[in-house]
């Protein structure tokens, strides 16, 4: 069957999740301030998504070219790194961890249509990263991931499901081809 795109409609139990004033302040004003490639700096990138909802840790490096579709449908832990042109379309929530890594180009997807509906039905799905992992450039997360504490996502996998703790996984579909060994800290 093949998809009636005139037949999609929003689900009725869905919301954006912010009044239209603040939506329409963060599409015109907000998310293209945040994704400026021309106006380096973090601190203020932290500070312009926490005036929108945001809930940002200490420490956090956010690079030009961030995209974040709803800022107060996002939390993130201390020092984690955002990279440039990485894209949060965070139609449902989206956690990281402290010391997440998200590499250049990464894409969190936490909406997706059913294929099987004629309406093309939207299907919605959080996406949680544990501490210590990180997402390598050009890897995509689908709606519903999990990735567990200090995992590796290589680059340009991608992941559905839930990847287990200190896992490196690669390839599409993702699948685990080692596991990352924590260094040992010198006696001092």
């Amino acid at each position: 069957m093949i998809q009636q795109l005139d037949r999609y409609r929003t689900p009725p139990d869905w919301h954006p999740g912010a009044p239209v004033l603040v939506r329409t302040l963060w599409f015109c004003l907000g998310a293209p301030l945040l994704s400026a490639p021309w106006l380096p700096g973090s601190a203020w990138r932290v500070a312009l998504l926490r005036a929108f909802g945001a809930r940002i840790g200490s420490g956090c490096r956010l690079k030009p070219g961030l995209r974040v579709k709803f800022p107060w449908r996002l939390v993130v832990g201390d020092a984690c790194w955002l990279a440039e042109d990485a894209w949060i379309d965070n139609l449902a929530p989206v956690t990281l961890g402290d010391r997440v890594c998200l590499s250049q180009g990464t894409y969190l997807c936490t909406g997706n249509h059913d294929f099987r509906s004629p309406g093309f039905d939207l299907m919605l799905g959080p996406i949680t990263i544990a501490s210590d992992s990180w997402i390598a450039a050009r890897a995509v997360l689908a709606p519903g991931t999990q990735i567990g504490g200090g995992a590796v996502v290589a680059f340009g996998a991608v992941v559905s499901g839930s990847v287990p703790p200190g896992a490196i996984v690669r390839g599409s579909p993702a699948v685990v081809v080692g596991q990352r060994k924590p260094r040992a800290v010198a006696a001092g």
